[in-house]
């Protein structure tokens, strides 16, 4: 990192009325889990395209996130799906990520894969079915327990595909009793985190399509269910800010799963199709955090932030590295925001000067910033040349193909 080009950064800011320090601590703080099957083979609905060197059991896939972390410092944890997952010894895959210097983050059950579950899973009409899906939420539960981790991560494609075909009231009930039932499993100290998806796999009706089901289902259930924003669950044109900042102000914004959608759910690298998106969502987070109500600036302070992503054709790791990196430096520019220029010209009713405080922000290059922060911290400046040079890349093709997918 050029010195003068720092040196010119922080005079600017200076200039503007914000305090670097400050802004470095926060972007050192800052944490992104990243995906077990992020680093595994994926595919579209037409076809999983197998790379050389994708993990082979969940204990690679923990290897390959820990040289994530290891060039980023920003990615402690790593979020496990099960089955895919599964292991014999939970402790034994805990000590093995310990080990690696990153942990065991949320556990996410799956409840989509199983020809049991054509029609629905903790919904379907079925009670036998209800009662293998709910176990099943259960034994996450336990693996919680056992990892230490307090997050359970909750997806369902539970619903349908024609008018008539289920009784949708119905479905709502059985929801809410399966999901009761692993809220009562839960330790104090553990959150459940539901998720929503407006349509997919499911295209008539999905039993939980939209915030507001997944907003209602948590208040339902408790101070420890919150509600999972997915960047890519939205129809076209969803303002994600708006939707984020209600949950703030409710305190029910449990966590993300950061990914990047051009039409549907496309699973694309984080930032890669709207990054100013991504930028306006953490300029809410960050307004929220300097609330004067404190159980706001808690909530703003309390989100898991994690990506969610299905790498379909590029190499698994550069991809999870890019959209870290992009992740990282949306946040650095929000950081950049003068939030009392903003409240200003508010205040003022003063539309463009109130919209240009929030955007000039964004045109800033940060490079100079999350170069510093990145020296600080003793990782490479330039995480991505660094792991491409490093040679880890081509020591991995010694798995060969056919390694774990989804």
């Amino acid at each position: 990192m050029s010195d003068k080009a720092y040196a010119l950064f922080e005079e600017q800011q200076a200039n503007r009325g914000i305090d670097l320090a400050a802004v470095k601590a926060k972007l050192k703080a800052l944490k992104v889990e990243t995906p077990s099957w992020g680093y595994g083979d994926s595919g579209t609905r037409f076809k999983v395209f197998k790379q050389n060197g994708v993990p082979r059991n969940p204990f690679e896939k923990f290897e390959d996130a820990a040289q994530v972390h290891k060039l980023t410092g920003v990615c402690p944890s790593v979020a496990i799906h099960i089955p895919w997952d599964k292991v014999d010894d939970y402790a034994k895959l805990k000590q093995h990520a310990a080990d690696l210097g990153v942990s065991i983050g949320a556990v996410n059950p799956n409840l989509f894969q199983e020809d049991d579950y054509i029609f629905g899973s903790v919904t379907n009409s079925n009670a036998a079915i209800r009662r293998k899906a709910t176990d099943h939420l259960l034994e996450c539960v336990d693996i919680a327990k056992t990892v230490g981790s307090d997050i359970l991560s909750l997806w369902f494609a539970d619903g349908s595909n024609y008018p008539g075909q289920v009784d949708i009231r119905a479905r709502k009930t059985w929801m809410y009793e399966a999901l009761k039932e692993m809220y009562d499993a839960m330790t104090p100290s553990m959150r459940m985190l539901i998720e929503y998806k407006f349509y997919e796999p499911a295209f008539y009706h999905t039993d939980l399509a939209d915030w507001g089901m997944a907003f209602n289902m948590a208040n339902k259930l408790g101070p420890q269910a919150e509600v999972l924003v997915d960047t890519g669950h939205h129809p076209q044109g969803t303002n994600i800010e708006h939707i984020v900042t209600y949950l703030l102000d409710e305190n029910k914004l449990g966590g993300f799963h950061f990914n990047s959608r051009k039409y549907g759910d496309d699973d694309l690298i984080v930032g890669s199709v709207n990054p100013y998106e991504l930028f306006l969502i953490f300029y809410q987070i960050l307004d929220a955090s300097n609330d004067k109500n404190p159980q706001i600036r808690q909530a703003a302070n309390n989100i898991a932030y994690m990506i969610d992503q299905s790498h379909n054709i590029e190499r698994k790791i550069p991809a999870m590295l890019r959209s870290v990196l992009n992740v990282q430096t949306q946040y650095a520019k929000a950081l950049l925001i003068n939030l009392d220029e903003v409240k200003d010209a508010q205040e003022r009713q003063d539309v463009l000067g109130a919209e240009d405080a929030v955007r000039k922000a964004f045109e800033f290059d940060v490079t100079p910033l999350l170069h510093a922060v990145r020296e600080e911290i003793g990782v490479p400046v330039d995480p991505m040349k660094a792991y491409l040079e490093s040679g880890y890349d081509e020591s991995i093709n010694v798995r060969g193909k056919g390694g774990a997918s989804w």
